[in-house]
C-alpha cells in the first residue's frame, strides 16, 4: 500500500515537499519510503527527559535500517515537580492535552505514516496514547526508563518520594534543614522518571497492558542494556505495524482497556491512571467507562505486587522479577488473552512466554500480596459522579471517618493552617478549587497530605479534594479527584465549615450530611467565582473547554471519527 505521506508525483505538494526533504539530505528513494514520527519530549528542565536525545537518534537509525525514514518531532515536556510551580499547578495535567495536540498538529499536518513515542514522565505516556487513539496511525510506545536513587550515610535508600515526604516534616522539626538538603542532594543518581510505582511507571505498564509496546519492555532502568535493546528493535516493529496497518483503535479495544485496568490494580498503580485511561478511551471514540471498570474489577483483582509507596519492594526488584509481562501472565483468567498488540501477536501469546523470576515479588492471582484492591472509586452525596481513594497493599489505616468540614480554597492556606496547629484531630479538610476548571488544569493536593504527615495527623484527619495527587502519595485517608469539582455547581461547591462529612470505604461512599432542603437552598444561591486572575492564555482555553474528571478531563471535541 502506498504510504499516505507520498503525494502525486509532479504535483505542487510533491514538488515543494521534495524540495524541503532533499535539503535535509534525503534522496528520491528515501522520499518514497514510509515516514515515521519519532515523538520526543526532550528537555533540559528535568532528569525525566534529559537522556532522550540519544534515544531518539538510535530510534531513527533503527527505522532507517528497517526501510523507513524517521523524523524527530518535539512536544511540550511536563514534569510535576518542576512545572507545578506556576499557574497554581495547572500546567501539569493540562499539558497532557498539549502533548496530544502537538503530535496531531505535526503528524497529521505532514500526513506521516506511523509514530514511535518516547515515554518518560507522568503526562507524556497518556498524552502520546491519546494522540495515537485520536489520529489512529500505527504507533509504538517506548519506555525510556526510571532513574536510579541514592543512599544515605547509614546505607538507607533515598529517592525523590522520600524527599517529597520529609519536606512536609520540616515545619514540625521532625527533620533538620541540613538533613533535608542532604537527602535532596543524594536522591537522584541518573536520568529517568521517578522510582517507585508512581504515575510514570504505572503509565508505562498501562501502555504495555494496552498492547502498545514491545513485549516485556516495562518498567526498565533508564539507559540500561534492556532499554537500549528495545530502542534498537523499535524500527523493525513500527515498520511491520505500518506494513500490516496495525492501528491503535484496533489494539486499544474494550478488552485492552479491561486488561489495563486489571494490570493497574495488580501493581497497585497510581490513581492518576484512572483519568488517563478514561481520556485515552474518549480519544479512541470508545464508550468504555473506565471508572466503572475499576469499580467492577476491584471486586476480583487483588494486588500482586507491592512496590513503594504501596509496600517495601523497589521498582528494581519488580523489574528483575519479570515486570509488566510477568504481572499480565500472573493475572490468569482475569486477562483478555485475545486482545491484539502492536507486534501482531495476541496478549495470550505474549504472556505464554513470560517468565516470573520471583513469585515473592510478583504473586499469582490465587495468592495475592493483598486481599483488597488499593484503588477504590467512591461515590455519594458529596461525590455523585466519582472520587478516588488510594490504599496500600498492607492496609492498616481507618476505613471509616466522620468529622466536621474545614474548608480551604487553595493548598498553601491549607498547609499554613496545619503548620499553625489550627487543624485538629477529627477534622475533614475540604480542599476545593483544584479541579480542571477551578485551577484551571488541576492543582496538586499532595502538599497538605504531607503536611499532615509532618504534623503527625495523617491517621486522625481526613482530606476530601477535587485536586489531583502525586502517584507517590499514599498517606492517610484522602478522597481525591472529587467530581463534580468545587468550581462548578454541585455538592463540593456548597460545603461550609462545620458540615459533617462521612467517609465509608467498605461501602464505597463519601457523603455530605446536611438536610436535602438545606442543600437545595445553598445550590439555589450558589454563583460561580470569577476566573482566577492568572487564568489567561493556554489555561483559560483549557478551562473553557475541559470535560469533567469522570470523562477523563479531555478537551471537548468530536471523537466519533
Amino acid at each position: 500500500m502506498e504510504p499516505r505521506s507520498n503525494h502525486p508525483v509532479g504535483s505542487p505538494r510533491w514538488a515543494t515537499t521534495r524540495t524541503q526533504w532533499r535539503a535535509l539530505g534525503l534522496d528520491d528513494e528515501d522520499i518514497r519510503k514510509p515516514k515515521i514520527a519519532i515523538v520526543n519530549s526532550s528537555s533540559g528542565l528535568s532528569p525525566c527527559f534529559s537522556h532522550l536525545d540519544p534515544i531518539a537518534a538510535e530510534v531513527r537509525r533503527s527505522i532507517r535500517d528497517a526501510g523507513g525514514v524517521g523524523f524527530e518531532i518535539r512536544t511540550v515536556a511536563p514534569t510535576d515537580f518542576i512545572m507545578s510551580a506556576g499557574g497554581r499547578g495547572g500546567y501539569v495535567l493540562s499539558s497532557r492535552d498539549l502533548i496530544a495536540n502537538d503530535i496531531e498538529a505535526v503528524v497529521e499536518g505532514a500526513r506521516l505514516d506511523g509514530m514511535v513515542c518516547l515515554a518518560s514522565c507522568d503526562k507524556t505516556t497518556p498524552g502520546q496514547l491519546m494522540a495515537a487513539a485520536r489520529i489512529n496511525i500505527p504507533t509504538l510506545i517506548v519506555s525510556c526508563g526510571y532513574q536510579s536513587c541514592g543512599t544515605l550515610d547509614d546505607g538507607e535508600r533515598v529517592d525523590i518520594e522520600e524527599v517529597f515526604i520529609k519536606a512536609g516534616h520540616l515545619a514540625s522539626g521532625r527533620i533538620s534543614f541540613e538533613g533535608l538538603c542532604d537527602m535532596s542532594a543524594r536522591a537522584i543518581t541518573s536520568p529517568g522518571v521517578c522510582t517507585g510505582m508512581g504515575t510514570a511507571n504505572t503509565m508505562h505498564i498501562v501502555a504495555e497492558a494496552l498492547g502498545m509496546t514491545i513485549a516485556g519492555s516495562t518498567p526498565v532502568r533508564a539507559d540500561s542494556d534492556r532499554m537500549w535493546a528495545t530502542v534498537r528493535e523499535s524500527g523493525r516493529v513500527i515498520m511491520e505495524a505500518v506494513e500490516h496497518a496495525r492501528l491503535p483503535r484496533d489494539i486499544m479495544t474494550a478488552e485492552a482497556f479491561a486488561n489495563a485496568v486489571s494490570a493497574t490494580l495488580a501493581v497497585s498503580g497510581s490513581i492518576n491512571a484512572v483519568k488517563h485511561l478514561q481520556a485515552i478511551a474518549r480519544e479512541a471514540g470508545s464508550d468504555v467507562d473506565v471508572y466503572r471498570l475499576f469499580e467492577r474489577q476491584a471486586e476480583s483483582v487483588q494486588p500482586l505486587s507491592a512496590v513503594r509507596p504501596n509496600g517495601e519492594d523497589s521498582i528494581e526488584e519488580f523489574e528483575d522479577a519479570g515486570g509488566a509481562l510477568a504481572v499480565l501472565a500472573q493475572l490468569g483468567d482475569h486477562l483478555h488473552g485475545a486482545a491484539r498488540t502492536v507486534t501482531g501477536e495476541t496478549m495470550a501469546a505474549r504472556t505464554a512466554s513470560a517468565v516470573v523470576r520471583d513469585e515473592r515479588i510478583i504473586r499469582p492471582a490465587v495468592d495475592p500480596r493483598g486481599q483488597e484492591a488499593t484503588i477504590i472509586v467512591v461515590r455519594g452525596s458529596l461525590a455523585p459522579d466519582s472520587a478516588i481513594v488510594k490504599l496500600s497493599v498492607s492496609e492498616r489505616r481507618t476505613k471509616t471517618f466522620r468529622g466536621p468540614a474545614r474548608v480551604f480554597g487553595d493548598a498553601l492556606s491549607c498547609v499554613e493552617a496545619i503548620e499553625r496547629g489550627v487543624v485538629r484531630a477529627g477534622d475533614v479538610l475540604v480542599l476545593r478549587g483544584l479541579g480542571p476548571v477551578g485551577t484551571p488544569g488541576m492543582g496538586m493536593a499532595s502538599q497538605p497530605v504531607f503536611a499532615l504527615d509532618g504534623a503527625g495527623l495523617t491517621e486522625s484527619v481526613a482530606v476530601v479534594t477535587d485536586g489531583q495527587l502525586s502517584g507517590l502519595v499514599n498517606k492517610g485517608i484522602v478522597v481525591g479527584e472529587v467530581s463534580p469539582e468545587g468550581a462548578v455547581k454541585g455538592p463540593l461547591a456548597i460545603v461550609e465549615d462545620g458540615d459533617p462529612i462521612a467517609i465509608d470505604l467498605p461501602r464505597r461512599t463519601v457523603d455530605l450530611l446536611i438536610e436535602p432542603d438545606e442543600a437545595d437552598r445553598r445550590l439555589a444561591r450558589w454563583t460561580a467565582d470569577d476566573p482566577p486572575a492568572d487564568a489567561s492564555g493556554w489555561l483559560s482555553i483549557y478551562a473553557r473547554n475541559v470535560e469533567p474528571l469522570h470523562r477523563g478531563a479531555t478537551l471537548r471535541g468530536d471523537r466519533s471519527r
